[in-house]
């Protein structure tokens, strides 16, 4: 039977279900899991939608994905390989009457993370064109309650200049900048004195360029803070000024810098103070370096000189 489309109104428990179906799909990736997304109209408040939760995974390796792929068949999805597009991983739950969609993707594969948080992103903050959207979809799923290819043909321009338009405004530095980190952020034992990567930092440079590092924990002070691992690596590749910096804790969460690191940062440059820190992922809550240091006794120093 073909699928069936319906177009609802927005639903208050879409991000519940998305959140309940995140904590199955981490569990199956493990520490293959660099972030995962709510994508799609359903993720959009306000907008109507197919009553379908769109999820994006980012993973590690696709390889390792594809080695776990008959364990997804135990939460019911079916696992379809690229689908149609070059290097995703597809999986769909609910048969005809679908109910989930995921869709992964390697770290490395911006253009397709990117293009999926830049139209998530535009349709939060653009009304009319959300709107306009929704009565799209409405009518060619009155017009297509089962043909889902003319519906999908119905809406593709809008979609596709939507996401042109979402592109060129889209600013995804703090993802990528997370995405950098988790990338390198896994714990290793170098010896019984030396544990290193449960926490992760990123660090983007005033010329654009992101430096990551783990944190390195020894027996005794000698370790290093993962956002000073970063810093370290970004000096020695002859730069010297930050533009942002994120920490990542060992449960995937955000964290701000300790003070030590605080105090290396605005000893780099005159203009410290204004670097970006990001606290929240979600939400993009970012604070200034100087004003979690406010005060700072060595301002004289960078005047006098």
């Amino acid at each position: 039977m073909p699928q069936h489309i319906t177009v609802v109104n927005y639903d208050p428990e879409w991000p519940s279900k998305y959140v309940r179906e995140r904590d199955y799909i981490t569990e199956i990736l493990k520490e293959n899991c660099i972030s995962i997304y709510h994508i799609g109209s359903t993720s959009v408040p306000g907008l109507a939608a197919k009553p379908i939760i769109d999820i994006m995974a980012v993973v590690r390796s696709l390889e390792e994905l594809d080695m776990v792929a008959e364990k997804f068949s135990e939460i019911g999805y079916e696992y379809l390989g690229e689908f149609g597009i070059t290097g995703r991983r597809y999986l769909r739950k609910g048969g005809d009457e679908r109910t989930h969609q995921i869709h992964i993707f390697q770290a490395d594969d911006w253009n397709n993370i990117g293009r999926h948080l830049a139209f998530r992103d535009y349709m939060h903050t653009h009304e009319k064109e959300r709107n306009e959207y929704a009565k799209i979809k409405k009518d060619l799923a009155q017009k297509f309650p089962y043909d889902i290819d003319g519906y999908c043909d119905g809406k593709e321009n809008f979609v596709r200049e939507m996401e042109e338009r979402a592109l060129a405004q889209y600013d995804g530095t703090w993802d990528k900048l997370y995405i950098a980190a988790r990338k390198v952020q896994h714990e290793r034992k170098l010896s019984p004195l030396i544990e290193v990567g449960s926490v992760s930092a990123a660090v983007l440079s005033a010329k654009g360029n992101i430096y990551t590092g783990v944190c390195i924990d020894t027996a005794c002070s000698l370790g290093m803070c993962a956002e000073r691992n970063a810093i370290a690596n970004m000096i020695t590749n002859g730069e010297s000024q930050i533009d942002k910096i994120l920490a990542v804790m060992p449960d995937g969460k955000v964290g701000s810098p300790c003070g030590v690191c605080r105090e290396y940062m605005m000893q780099l440059d005159k203009d410290s103070g204004e670097i970006e820190i990001l606290l929240d992922l979600e939400s993009k809550r970012t604070i200034l370096l100087k004003d979690l240091l406010p005060d700072w006794w060595g301002y004289n120093k960078f005047q006098n000189n």
